[in-house]
């Protein structure tokens, strides 16, 4: 016989339900009332008119650092996404299994139809440091919710960190082996992330996972294979690119390192590659980014929207810089990097080298070392992108790297975020066509993030430009023929949020629509599967499965997805109430 819904909340959580508790709250709670606005939203869409000409146009603040998930228990998840169990098992009625079965049977026949498919992140500590899966149960009943809600898969770090950790070449899988075989159970495809980078330190960072203990043991003997800036400040989040080529690893080069893990991934899980693992998003730098440490939050060294820091000055940068000054005839210009250039949190006009008027970024020693500091860059994209392509080649997945959206200060002339964090890209100067390029000869997926960012969101006075920043990597990514897939940057479950999101994902450039690869939400969590947060994240799903010209307003999609979660949300709220007293 099968568990009421009660009993399997209270199995996941280890928290007793009593029955007529449901009945209690199923009573208090009013149903979900809808604004006029709303309403009237769906009806000038349906005449065509634009949302601006009725007065709806609004913001919701999309805030510099990621909101902290207040007092809520991590596992509060199980609880809420064990609901979307529910249905099937249900013993009030017969309707409430019929709406499911009708919704997954539209989701089913929408698959074929243009649209953008949507992944969502899993938690940064999905596996744990002994090597085990995470909250087992409450993960388990999150893919299962996920899945029928329409998503197409997860995204998880696969964090070189803890497979790696204990002796080079030694490789524990033993997590990842479980939760990619849940993955496949639940019939959801995997976006797997070759994590080379310690976790701890960068927005939403909930957990701390550092490097290798074999590696963290070599940086100890020679500081200088971790990034440092003009003042002498290490930072370990990732191994120096100035070392790729050199065997600073107990005889190993970072690049063999890196190598070799992806190898014996790819050995280790052939079976499911092409499958359920379906990308392989290779980690190149902090937050796994392609970039330079350049703006780090830990112990408050950088605080939005501060212009960061040249991270150029460990003895091996400094070596390739002097090689290329002296091979540009300026030996003058090879003993260190830009000296006036300002701190973490200085702003362009606060410093020589970035104001707009004669600063040094527009000069020739300017051109030169960004020139320099964003070629190395992307030299090294390109030496992992070879290794990457030649273990996965044939393998039926697809490459990706991630590049940051680093959109404040992009209304200046010399961009400063942008150029510390290596992206040579100013008024005068586009730096993303050359990273579309070298992504490109590899086939690799340009995956860019804060997509669902808007400009007036953002503080004016910092000339913040995300939707112009997005555009012009749409425009990179069009040229070089490049795939583009996109990630939100900072936790969003609001409407204006997930329209940016759809708008952006199928751009229209000079009249033609382009649609992204995929869309990787940010991220499981307990807020994800709050009732209203739930019903929206459900409503986004379909649309973005349905694709822009779809046409059909947010009111009318949601009242869809209210149907398949409505018998859930008093037991969610009332499994909210008990797992934080």
């Amino acid at each position: 016989m099968a568990m009421t819904l009660p009993h399997q909340i209270g199995a996941l959580t280890g928290t007793a339900i009593a029955s007529d508790s449901v009945a209690t709250v199923r009573a208090a709670v009013s149903p979900a009332r809808r604004s006029p606005a709303r309403s009237l939203r769906c009806a000038a869409r349906k005449q065509g008119l634009p949302a601006a000409e009725i007065g709806l146009r609004s913001a919701s603040p999309s805030l510099p650092v990621s909101p902290r998930i207040g007092r809520m228990r991590p596992d509060l998840s199980a609880a809420c996404q064990a609901l979307m169990d529910a249905p099937p098992v249900m013993a009030e009625g017969e309707n409430e299994g019929a709406v499911v079965r009708e919704y997954k049977e539209q989701r089913r026949a929408q698959d074929k139809s243009k649209g953008v498919p949507v992944y969502v992140m899993m938690p940064l500590d999905s596996v744990t440091m002994g090597n085990t899966v995470n909250r087992r149960k409450a993960m388990n009943a999150s893919l299962q919710a996920l899945k029928s809600a329409g998503v197409e898969g997860v995204m998880m770090d696969v964090w070189w960190g803890l497979v790696e950790r204990e002796k080079p070449g030694e490789y524990n899988w033993g997590g990842y082996s479980e939760l990619l075989e849940m993955a496949k159970k639940h019939g959801l495809k995997v976006q797997a992330v070759m994590s080379f980078h310690q976790c701890g330190g960068n927005v939403g960072d909930s957990c701390t996972i550092p490097l290798p203990k074999w590696a963290v043991e070599e940086i100890d003997k020679d500081p200088d294979l971790a990034y440092t800036d003009q003042w002498g400040r290490r930072n370990y989040e990732y191994i120096s690119l100035g070392c790729d080529t050199l065997p600073v690893l107990k005889g190993r080069t970072p690049i063999q390192c890196y190598g070799d893990f992806m190898r014996a991934f790819k050995e280790k899980f052939e079976h499911l590659l092409g499958d359920t693992i379906v990308e392989i998003q290779v980690g190149m730098g902090p937050a796994g980014e392609l970039r330079y440490p350049s703006y780090p939050e830990q112990n408050g060294t950088w605080k939005f929207p501060g212009i960061g820091a040249f991270q150029s000055y460990d003895k091996y940068m400094l070596s390739h810089l002097k090689a290329a000054a002296e091979a540009a005839g300026k030996p003058e210009w090879g003993s260190t990097g830009p000296t006036d250039a300002g701190h973490y949190n200085n702003w362009p006009e606060d410093t020589n080298f970035f104001r707009k008027e004669g600063g040094g970024w527009n000069s020739p020693y300017g051109d030169f070392f960004l020139t320099w500091y964003s070629q190395m860059l992307l030299n090294h994209g390109d030496r992992i992108l070879s290794s990457a392509k030649a273990i996965f080649e044939n393998t039926g997945v697809k490459i990706s790297v991630k590049v940051a959206g680093i959109h404040w200060h992009y209304g200046t002339r010399s961009h400063a975020p942008e150029l510390t964090a290596g992206y040579y890209n100013t008024r005068f100067h586009d730096g993303y066509l050359p990273i579309a390029r070298m992504l490109a000869r590899h086939g690799a997926v340009f995956n860019f993030t804060c997509i669902e960012m808007r400009d007036h969101e953002q503080p004016q006075d910092a000339q913040c430009a995300p939707e112009k920043l997005v555009r012009q990597v749409g425009l990179a990514t069009r040229e070089a023929q490049v795939p583009l897939a996109g990630e939100n940057a900072l936790p969003r479950y609001d409407e204006f949020a997930h329209e940016q999101i759809i708008q952006a994902s199928s751009m229209n450039i000079d009249g033609e629509d382009r649609d992204m690869c995929a869309f990787t939400y940010l991220r499981m969590n307990p807020h994800l599967f709050q009732p209203d947060n739930w019903r929206r994240f459900v409503a986004f799903v379909k649309k973005m499965k349905e694709g822009k010209g779809a046409n059909r307003c947010w009111e009318e999609v949601e009242r869809e997805a209210e149907h398949f979660v409505h018998v859930t949300r008093p037991l969610v709220q009332e499994a909210a109430v008990a797992l934080m007293q």
